[in-house]
């Protein structure tokens, strides 16, 4: 006989063992990512051979999601990058990526389906897509462009903020029905 207490097994989360009021955490799983689309243009190689300088780079972002079948929880989210860099008025090159993943959102409420999407999911995609990024250009005979890491909740609070604006705007600037 041993004096050492008994140890009493772990309870399994996955068993339902929460207490009732307790929701369990929502979870995200990645299905699947992929390269959806890819675009690379070195518009005028011979003009950009010795120039001297970094180029100007604008860079856009954006972020879609779409459901899929009713009822399953699986969405598809699509990361767009867009860069074009200048010197002066010349184009150097185009680099267009759209980067996506299938996920399925696990124990996830309503409230938090949007937010998960728009912010989560793209953060978990993003760095995917700055490699390729940075890939192509290397190989399209530029310098790797990185990108810096992107505030997807502050882009996610801007879009927000521009939906209810123009809500806003439709429902005040709409003529009265007669």
């Amino acid at each position: 006989m041993s004096d050492m207490p008994t140890p009493v097994p772990p309870s399994d989360p996955q068993a339902g063992s929460t207490p009732e009021g307790e929701r369990k955490a929502p979870m995200i799983r990645v299905l699947a990512q992929f390269a959806k689309d890819l675009s690379f243009e070195n518009p005028a190689p011979l003009s950009n051979l010795g120039a001297q300088g970094s180029p100007n780079i604008e860079l856009g972002i954006d972020v879609k999601a779409d459901p899929g079948p009713e009822g399953d929880n699986l969405y598809a989210v699509e990361l767009r990058l867009a860069a074009q860099a200048k010197r002066e008025e010349n184009v150097v090159f185009i680099i267009e990526l759209v980067y996506a993943g299938v996920f399925e959102l696990v124990d996830a409420e309503p409230r938090d389906v949007k937010p998960m999407l728009l912010i989560e999911c793209p953060r978990l995609l993003f760095p995917f897509a700055r490699r390729v990024i940075a890939e192509v250009t290397r190989e399209g005979g530029f310098p790797p462009l990185l990108i810096d890491p992107i505030d997807f909740v502050g882009l996610y609070r801007q879009q927000e903020a521009r939906a209810q604006a123009e809500a806003a705007a439709g429902t005040s600037g709409a003529p009265p029905a007669s």
